[in-house]
């Protein structure tokens, strides 16, 4: 977590107003954090930090691209992240109340500082798809070619379809003939 001092703030000696912060997020980041779902990616954070007497407005805009595995040939592929976050965080002087909700940070008065490398991470992980699979299976560069060919010989699908156009369908075991029944009702 060494390597995360960048990501601190000091806002204390900030006047109130508006301020510019810029961060270069690379592999030395995603590192920092042991279950990443990103391990790689080249981007770029400006973060625009509003002082006020009560609280801080973080404005956040992330641009780059992160290196994700895919789903289906499990080769590493670049994905385009272009995102835009609001953080408020709020000053208070009960150290007993603690109110975090996802858009409002609670800091006591004392604090002088504040660590965004936790944010910077958790809005490139929202930005990760549900489904990570290339653009075109086979046609691109990040495609595993070989990972293909090997998964369509040994797709269900194909070994069924080539084996009732071949008739090869004699050393196949009865109970699949009954469940072929069920599925077909």
């Amino acid at each position: 977590m060494k390597s995360l001092q960048e990501y601190r703030i000091p806002f204390t000696g900030l006047k109130e107003g508006k301020h510019q912060f810029d961060f270069d997020i690379d592999q030395r980041f995603f590192n920092e954090f042991e279950y990443s779902l990103v391990k790689n990616g080249t981007l770029k954070v400006d973060l625009e930090l509003e002082k006020q007497e009560t609280m801080l407005i973080l404005q956040f805009v992330i641009k780059g691209e992160i290196l994700l595995g895919c789903d289906v040939c499990l080769a590493d592929f670049p994905v385009g992240v272009d995102k835009k976050e609001r953080q408020i965080v709020k000053f208070n002087d009960d150290e007993n109340l603690e109110d975090d909700t996802d858009e409002i940070i609670v800091l006591g008065r004392n604090e002088h500082e504040i660590d965004v490398s936790s944010l910077i991470y958790e809005y490139i992980n929202l930005a990760v798809p549900y489904i990570n699979r290339c653009e075109n299976p086979g046609d691109t560069q990040w495609c595993d070619k070989e990972m293909l060919d090997k998964l369509e010989k040994l797709s269900v699908n194909q070994t069924e379809g080539e084996a009732a156009e071949n008739n090869e369908n004699t050393d196949a075991d009865p109970r699949w003939d009954a469940l072929k029944k069920i599925k077909n009702k």
